[in-house]
């Protein structure tokens, strides 16, 4: 039972992060706004990605890049291992 929660957790932050990535190459790619496909997209991981551009905002105003993805991946990699670590120790 245990694995299959923290499988399942796995396949969660998984796919997110995987999904958080398609968005950056998007961006360098270009994309169009009437597709479905990437609207959906950014429903899913607008959520996610908001917060840390918000708190980046505060200290990078004016910059080019947007390092809310990078961000937003560190701290995914990070609850996914706390999460998997309070799973294993029950």
């Amino acid at each position: 039972m245990i694995n299959i929660m923290i499988r399942a957790v796995d396949i969660f932050f998984t796919v997110l992060s995987t999904l958080i990535f398609i968005r950056v190459i998007l961006s360098w790619v270009g994309y169009s706004n009437t597709d479905k496909r990437i609207k959906l997209l950014y429903d899913v991981t607008d959520p996610v990605l908001e917060p840390f551009r918000k708190l980046l905002d505060r200290w990078q105003s004016n910059t080019m890049i947007d390092f809310s993805p990078i961000l937003a991946l560190f701290f995914l990699h990070f609850l996914e291992n706390v999460i998997i670590y309070l799973i294993s120790a029950m």
